[in-house]
């Protein structure tokens, strides 16, 4: 056993999931005329209501005391002045520097990184004003309409999301796309119709070495060479690169001033406000970029310096930190009420995922605690006809964060007043149930809900909303002693995807039977033999009919 789950506060936490676990959250507002007033909390534009958890007063003295004892406040601290948290790649972690518009000092190995950032902004803010003025010009001088961002994992969500989010921004005349799927109907679907002499093509990748995205990359390449009858020369207006291998995307046939770097202490999931976010600034406009950041640096601001009682990242850390180590929560649901966030699950589900989907504690020792949990959602009013029946009545322990806009279009009012008294509705539900007469109709309550609204969907809170949200993986992470900055399980998977490519023309002892035979299968396909395939295929179908599966 490791020391956390050793600690005075740990172990009065299990007491206290003991002693509370016939409580009801409606009870601890019978208790607490005050208890809304006193659980929720305002940061600028964002408000946050988490009462509507099953947690005593007592359960979150606990939860703060398991944070004091933590190295939470040490880690946030050695983060924020630029020390090598990262300590299996030996990096710093600094998307904190990106969004440092205070322009306070970061040193990094003797150097301060902020001239540097300051450097990369202005060549964001330039490349971005001549592309949405129009002067900058394909290469039969036409103005760029569309804008098609190839990347994957950190390179694509994150600026997807929040493109996606902030469309209401978008420039008139600019469209842009995201490609991200190595399957080549991703590709075809977006580059259906596109006009390659106004089409703009990012390339988003670290090490220009992924293998999806230059994959993707190279089609695209071959792409606009075929439909223009163009020469390497001419790609130079209509390819950039965005990465730290300058050498690389040059030999790609990218122009050396149009490759915008970043470095090896932004991390992929937390890329967006980097050079990553080219796309984003593209789209809404240099200075709503700013915008995000702003947002972003007045989130983690707050995160730095608040008291742990009142700070919105370490509290929303804390409940789920009860919820799955003491309360036995496996996954956590985001149900944005918002179409337009229709896409921060998934970016969240990487966040989290990617970030505390870890055993091994930060000194190399199996943990003996639950850690990251299963993020996963869809937009309210949907989920209610698809899922929410199994929260509300099946056997589950599902965890929910409520987010929504309160500003409404003038067009849209009657309709984005249903959408906020539905996610009322259903908060209340989760937590208060219903009783009937007939079993089958009651609904237990007593499930666990956050709800966090933001006055406005605009550039500067969706940035505090994110930041909100990578501080709380960072705490979660700092107490359960992992590593929450590194992704060896990806590297393992990209690994044998090399492997299997070298090898699969040929026999190897290296892969297990399974492995091996589904190998032959592809390779017989690919290799245009479609006799097996289609014998394979009938006896399936017999053995199929014949009710022998």
């Amino acid at each position: 056993m490791n020391s956390l789950r050793k600690s005075n506060s740990w172990t009065k936490l299990e007491q206290l999931a003991d002693e509370t676990g016939d409580d009801r959250i409606a009870d601890y507002f019978k208790a607490d005329p005050d208890r809304f007033e006193k659980m929720s909390l305002r940061l600028g534009e964002l408000f946050l209501d988490y009462s509507k958890n099953k947690i005593s007063p007592q359960v979150m003295d606990a939860l703060l005391e398991l944070a004091e004892q933590s190295p939470l406040q040490r880690r946030r601290e050695q983060m924020f002045a630029g020390d090598a948290i990262n300590v299996t790649e030996e990096r710093p972690v600094l998307h904190i520097a990106l969004r440092n518009l205070g322009n306070q000092p970061i040193v990094v190995n003797g150097r301060d990184v902020m001239p540097d950032v300051q450097a990369s902004l202005e060549k964001l803010r330039a490349f971005t004003e001549q592309v949405r003025s129009g002067q900058w010009l394909g290469y039969t001088g036409k103005r760029i309409r569309n804008v098609v961002n190839i990347g994957i994992g950190g390179s694509d969500l994150g600026p997807s999301m929040v493109c996606r989010a902030l469309l209401d921004y978008q420039h008139p005349d600019l469209s842009v796309h995201f490609i991200s799927n190595v399957d080549g109907r991703h590709l075809k679907k977006v580059l259906k119709g596109l006009d390659p002499e106004t089409t703009l093509f990012i390339v988003s990748t670290k090490t220009f070495s992924t293998q999806e995205t230059l994959l993707n990359a190279n089609s695209a390449k071959r792409w606009f060479l075929e439909q223009t009858q163009s020469t390497t020369a001419d790609m130079g207006q209509h390819f950039v690169a965005v990465s730290t291998n300058i050498k690389a995307a040059t030999e790609f046939g990218i122009r050396e001033d149009s490759i915008f770097q970043f470095w090896d202490w932004v991390g992929g999931r937390y890329s967006l406000w980097s050079s990553i976010g080219l796309p984003i600034a593209l789209s809404i406009g240099f200075d709503a970029f700013i915008e995000l950041l702003d947002g972003a640096h007045t989130m983690d601001q707050h995160f730095l310096n608040a008291p742990l009682e009142a700070n919105m990242p370490v509290l929303l850390a804390l409940i789920g930190i009860w919820n799955i180590n003491f309360l036995g929560a496996e996954t956590q649901a985001i149900i944005p009420y918002d179409q337009a966030l229709h896409q921060l699950p998934a970016f969240l589900q990487q966040l989290d995922m990617e970030s505390n989907g870890k055993s091994v504690d930060i000194d190399g020792n199996p943990v003996s605690h639950a850690t990251g949990p299963i993020v996963w959602g869809q937009t309210g009013s949907n989920g209610q006809h698809a899922f929410f029946q199994l929260l509300h009545q099946g056997t589950r322990f599902v965890p929910i964060d409520f987010i929504a806009s309160l500003k409404a279009d003038e067009d849209t009012k009657e309709h984005h007043f249903a959408l906020l008294t539905n996610m009322l509705a259903q908060a209340n539900a989760f937590m208060n149930g219903d009783t009937q007469d007939k079993q089958y109709a009651s609904c237990t309550g007593n499930r666990p809900s956050n709800v966090l609204l933001l006055d406005e969907l605009s550039p500067r809170n969706l940035g505090a909303l994110i930041a909100l949200y990578e501080h709380k993986v960072f705490v979660q992470g700092a107490i359960w002693n992992i590593n929450s900055f590194d992704q060896w399980g990806v590297q393992l998977g990209k690994r044998l995807a090399n492997d299997i490519s070298r090898d699969i023309d040929g026999k190897s002892n290296e892969y297990d039977p399974s492995t091996q035979g589904l190998m032959d299968i592809v390779n017989r396909h690919l290799a245009g033999d479609k006799a097996d395939s289609g014998a394979t295929a009938k006896a399936g179908l017999v053995a199929e009919e014949s009710g022998d599966q």
